[in-house]
C-alpha cells in the first residue's frame, strides 16, 4: 500500500479516498448499539431495503441490462431514480458493466469472476478500483441516448444524499443509521453476493461456460435474483425463477405492474428449456 492508494498484485489500484465513505456507512451502522430500539425503526430499514432491492434487480439488471421488459419512459426513469438511491453507483455504469460480464463471464476480462479473483474481489474491490470507474457508453448506447439518465448516471450520489437527508429530518440520528445506512449495507452486501457468492456456491442446471449457480438461499434475499445459472443460460428472461417452486418476487410484483400497464412484453424462457431433458432436472 502507498499513499492515497491499495495497490493489488494484479496492478489494480483502489483509491482509498474512495472507499472512505463506503467504509463510513459500515461504521454508522455501530451507532444503532447506541440508540433506543423501535420496532418502527426495523420497518424501515427493511421496506427501504426490498424496495431498493426490487428497483435494482427490476430496473439496473433485468430492464437496463437485458431489456427483458418493456415500459414508459417516465417508469424507466423512476426505476433509474430508485435504483439509484442504493448506492451502486450510476445506472448507465451498472448496466454497461454487467452486460461486459455478461460477455466474458469467468475469463480473464470479467470483471468479477470469484473463481479467477477471489471472493473478496468479486464482492466489493472491483466496484471501489479505479480501472472500472468510467462508464462503458460503448456497451449501453441504447440508454444512453436519455438526457436524464446521462444526468442520472453523472450525479448518482444525489439520490442516497437525499434519501440520507429525508431520514435525518423525519427521524433524526437514528432514521439516518436504521433507514438509510442499516438499510444499504444489508443491500450492498445481499446484491453483491450474485457477483461472489453465485458463482461459488449452489447447484448449476444448464451447462454453461461460466461458473453461475442456482441458489434458493440468494433467491429469496434478493428477490430472484439467485437464480444465477437459469439467468446466464438466458439472460433475456425477465423471470430469472423458470419453474413454479422458483421463487422470484422480482417477478411476481412485475407481473402486477403488468395488469396495470406500467411495464409490458415481459419475457420468459422458452418452452424447450423447461423441459426435463433440457433442464437437467
Amino acid at each position: 500500500m502507498t499513499l492515497g492508494a491499495i495497490h493489488l498484485k494484479s496492478g489494480d489500484r483502489i483509491p482509498i479516498l474512495r472507499a472512505v465513505p463506503m467504509a463510513a456507512v459500515h461504521l454508522a451502522c455501530l451507532a444503532a448499539f447506541f440508540m433506543d430500539f423501535h420496532w418502527r425503526l426495523l420497518a424501515v430499514c427493511l421496506g427501504l431495503y426490498y424496495i431498493r432491492m426490487f428497483f435494482v434487480t427490476a430496473g439496473y439488471h433485468r430492464y437496463f441490462s437485458h431489456r427483458s421488459f418493456k415500459t414508459s419512459r417516465a417508469f424507466q426513469f423512476i426505476m433509474a431514480l430508485v435504483a439509484t438511491s442504493s448506492t451502486q453507483k450510476g445506472v448507465l455504469w451498472w448496466a454497461a458493466n454487467h452486460r461486459h460480464h455478461h460477455k466474458y463471464s469467468d475469463t480473464d476480462d470479467d470483471l468479477h469472476s470469484p473463481t479467477l479473483r477471489g471472493f473478496l474481489w468479486s464482492h466489493i474491490g472491483w466496484i471501489l478500483a479505479d480501472r472500472y470507474e468510467a462508464t462503458k457508453t460503448e456497451l449501453i448506447g441504447d440508454f444512453h441516448k436519455f438526457a436524464e439518465l446521462r444526468w442520472l448516471n453523472k450525479y448518482h450520489l444525489v439520490p442516497p444524499v437525499a434519501l440520507g437527508v429525508l431520514m435525518f429530518l423525519i427521524g433524526g440520528w437514528p432514521l439516518l443509521v436504521w433507514g438509510y445506512c442499516m438499510s444499504t449495507v444489508l443491500l450492498w452486501h445481499s446484491s453483491f453476493t450474485i457477483n461472489s457468492l453465485s458463482h461459488i456456491f449452489g447447484r448449476q442446471r444448464y451447462a454453461t461456460p461460466d461458473t453461475s449457480k442456482n441458489n434458493p438461499y440468494l433467491a429469496l434475499l434478493t428477490m430472484g435474483e439467485g437464480w444465477h445459472n437459469n439467468h446466464h443460460h438466458y439472460m433475456a428472461s425477465a423471470r430469472q425463477g423458470f419453474f413454479w417452486w422458483e421463487v422470484d418476487i422480482t417477478f411476481y410484483i412485475l407481473t402486477v405492474l403488468s395488469w396495470f400497464g406500467i411495464v409490458w412484453d415481459l419475457r420468459e424462457p422458452p418452452a424447450h428449456l423447461l423441459r426435463p431433458a433440457e433442464s437437467g432436472n
